[in-house]
């Protein structure tokens, strides 16, 4: 070995000791290459559960109920989708509306584009009720999409399968009301618009599974159809060879591997507060259960819309009960695909197309009955109020937790001339402050929850069309 090999050793060695005190510069350092960044996993599946109405104030107001119909003080509860690491605030205004309505809000999930209030799947510069103006502004689905991509598809909801908000997946209308050809306005007919239970039938969908049967059946039927002997279901069933199926019986019985269409009432289902024991309607539980049975089996995968259309109904009406058991029940729905999915391989979005003017309000004690009066906390509330029993108002009466800024409920005076005192339960018209027929939506941001593959684009404060590209992207479109 040369000296000059000896000496570069030697100094190598010392400076590698002395590595805190020695400078190395560029030069003598080796190149590595960067590790490529792993791609990022695609999804699957993607499912978005819409719980359609379900602002924050009602996430909190469920969150708390459901713990108390288990024996606890209910705000400790943790609702499912509540354990998903990954959730944004979305703005939910239509393109011309401030505080939006479903059709413009699912349309906005479903396309990428805001649009108009009471229009699906076209872009805002259609006209409402305008037939003709549509025509060249049609809106991309991410449901045609996902065919495209071999994928399966799935529609559930609790509403009418033609609502505004499982109709964005599918359909495309100037008018959401367009559900039956018997709804479309005269002048508007023969011009190329389809009804919406029309474009359902004509739509490549694996399940279907909601209310609504009227829009797809003539008189004969007991429907709205024009023609009166119209059978939408058995012509469908006729080109498909699927199962139409009316019964919870019926769609567990219905073949794994053929399409199904499910139509459970003529309008609405029935509100889980009214369900029977011996209803044959399946829950919204039982209808994800049969979707994703009959959707897991592609091997390409599948795009699931589920919506709790009844939670919007309940908060018009204005029976907080009647939503909050909705909630309940869509919990127990996305529990249920949370237990029975990979998440590595699906990606789980759950959401609310808007908000309501409900409020949670007065200071109740801890473990207080959420559809009951306001009892302060043991020693007095917030303005000293003894704890023995329900907090008065000004007037002198109780009042509840939960209220509504307007609806059915408004304040009429009894018969002394003052503020009726408040009815409590789960079958409750909760006091609201504006009298109208319905209560409204309300305009404040919803919640974003995400789970799976892409849930890492499900952050800070994001417009509701975004919710398409986040969907595009799990997929790996983008």
């Amino acid at each position: 070995m040369s000296v000059r090999t000896i000496f570069l050793a030697t100094t190598t060695a010392a400076a590698l000791a002395l590595g805190g005190c020695t400078t190395v510069s560029a030069q003598d350092t080796p190149a590595v290459a960067a590790a490529p960044a792993p791609a990022p996993a695609k999804a699957k599946n993607v499912i978005l559960f819409i719980g359609d109405g379900m602002g924050v104030s009602t996430v909190t107001a469920a969150r708390i109920y459901a713990g108390q119909k288990l024996g606890q003080t209910g705000e400790e509860y943790v609702l499912p989708f509540e354990t998903f690491e990954h959730l944004a605030l979305v703005k939910t205004y239509n393109a011309n509306a401030q505080v939006p309505d479903s059709a413009g809000t699912a349309s906005a999930m479903n396309t990428g584009v805001k649009t108009k209030i009471g229009m699906l799947g076209y872009a805002p510069e259609a006209h409402h009720g305008d037939c003709a103006s549509g025509k060249g502004l049609e809106s991309p689905l991410v449901s045609e999409e996902a065919r495209a991509h071999g994928k399966a598809l799935g529609i559930v909801s609790t509403a009418r399968i033609t609502h505004a908000t499982p109709a964005a997946v599918y359909a495309r209308s100037v008018n959401r009301d367009w559900e039956a050809d018997a709804a479309i306005a005269e002048d508007q007919r023969g011009l190329g618009c389809l009804d919406i239970a029309r474009q359902l039938v004509a739509t490549p969908f694996d399940v279907a599974l909601g209310g609504g049967s009227a829009a797809f059946f003539g008189k004969a039927g007991g429907g709205q159809r024009l023609d009166a002997s119209a059978d939408l279901p058995a012509a469908w069933a006729k080109a498909t060879g699927g199962t139409y199926v009316t019964s919870a019986a019926q769609m567990a019985a219905a073949p794994a591997d053929k399409p199904v269409l499910g139509l459970f009432s003529p309008s609405h289902m029935t509100y889980m507060v009214d369900r029977k024991t011996d209803t044959s309607e399946p829950t919204l539980t039982d209808m994800t259960q049969s979707a994703i049975g009959h959707l897991q089996s592609d091997p390409d995968g599948y795009y699931l819309m589920v919506e709790s259309g009844r939670i919007d109904h309940g908060h018009h009406a204005g029976q907080a009960g009647y939503a909050l058991e909705e909630a309940v029940e869509f919990a127990r729905a996305i529990q249920w695909a949370i237990d029975n999915t990979d998440p590595d391989e699906t990606l789980i979005l759950v959401t609310a197309d808007h908000s309501h003017v409900f409020t949670i309000a007065g200071y109740p004690r801890r473990g207080n009955d959420i559809l009951g009066l306001v009892v302060p906390p043991e020693g007095g509330g917030e303005d000293g109020d003894a704890a023995e029993g329900p907090t008065l108002a000004k007037d002198g009466k109780p009042y509840t937790t939960l209220g509504y800024g307007n609806g059915p409920g408004a304040v009429k005076p009894d018969a002394e001339g003052g503020r009726p005192i408040p009815e409590t339960g789960v079958h409750a018209h909760q006091q609201s402050l504006v009298p109208t027929g319905s209560e409204t939506h309300g305009g404040e941001d919803v919640a974003l929850y995400a789970n799976g593959p892409g849930a890492e684009n499900v952050r800070g404060v994001m417009e509701q069309n975004l919710i398409y590209d986040v969907i595009r992207k799990a997929f790996g479109w983008e």
